[in-house]
């Protein structure tokens, strides 16, 4: 029983947010780890390329989209349709930032950030219900995992107001539709992020430099692909058939200290 807790092989999973960054951590871990993985990301260029350079490893197809327009959710949902029976995973992983005073801070840099962090995560898992449902079973449900961020549990750093509050909205969206969905054998849960060498980590550093940033970490270091992968795969597999509605921090401790 043991051996086969944490095996995801065979399993099909969407990673939006999937040709860079955290997104492109957790789908190589699911490609090495024998999962059938699609990828999205904005740039068809990108995806398309970090796609080709996954499947040396596995199977990795890319599927472009522009999540923030609910035309693109609805147009990737019915391309998957065409190629799969069951989606086994959906990580909702695409997402944007923006920072500026709150004197300053725009409607465009509040709308951007809550169309692509909340709405599509929750319009495209609506639109994935079906193929979800066709994986999920009782001992082994389908898996929601939605990317949220420590900024969304604590105070965050910089002025980045709708970004933290956008995953803060996440992480309780996450508990409302892993209640409403687990009588459908789907889990719903959430990886809270603290600060990787990612794009959007790079203002921090550029801002503050890695020692000071790191000094507010416990384990004084940055996220390192396999530490994120992990834990999506411990949230895919067997192993947390039942854990839903949680929202789990991956900070070097950030959360347990603050």
């Amino acid at each position: 029983m043991g051996q086969n807790l944490f095996d995801i092989s065979g399993k099909v999973a969407l990673i939006t947010g999937g040709s860079r960054g955290i997104g492109l951590m957790i789908a190589r871990g699911y490609v090495e780890a024998g999962a059938k993985v699609y990828i999205s990301s904005r740039n068809a260029a990108s995806c398309e390329l970090a796609a080709h350079e996954l499947s040396r490893l596995g199977k990795c197809i890319a599927l472009p989209a522009d999540l923030s327009k609910l035309a693109e959710v609805e147009r990737i949902a019915a391309t998957l349709a065409t190629q799969e029976s069951a989606l086994h995973v959906l990580v909702n992983n695409a997402g944007t930032a923006w920072g500026s005073s709150i004197d300053a801070f725009p409607e465009k840099g509040w709308n951007k950030v809550m169309d692509l962090n909340l709405k599509s995560p929750f319009f495209l898992l609506q639109k994935l219900l079906p193929l979800l449902e066709s994986a999920g079973r009782a001992g082994d449900p389908a898996r929601v995992i939605n990317l949220g961020s420590v900024d969304g549990l604590h105070m965050p750093l910089f002025e980045n107001f709708s970004y933290a509050a956008s995953k803060a909205a996440i992480h309780h969206l996450t508990r409302m539709l892993s209640s409403h969905l687990a009588h459908r054998h789907i889990n719903v849960n959430a990886i809270a992020p603290g600060y990787f060498d990612t794009d959007m980590t790079q203002p921090m550093l550029d801002s503050m430099g890695l020692d000071k940033l790191m000094s507010i970490v416990p384990q004084r270091r940055m996220g390192l692909g396999d530490d994120i992968a992990g834990v999506a795969i411990f949230l895919a597999a067997r192993a947390s058939s039942y854990i839903t509605g949680t929202t789990l921090p991956v900070d070097g401790g950030i959360i347990g200290n603050s």
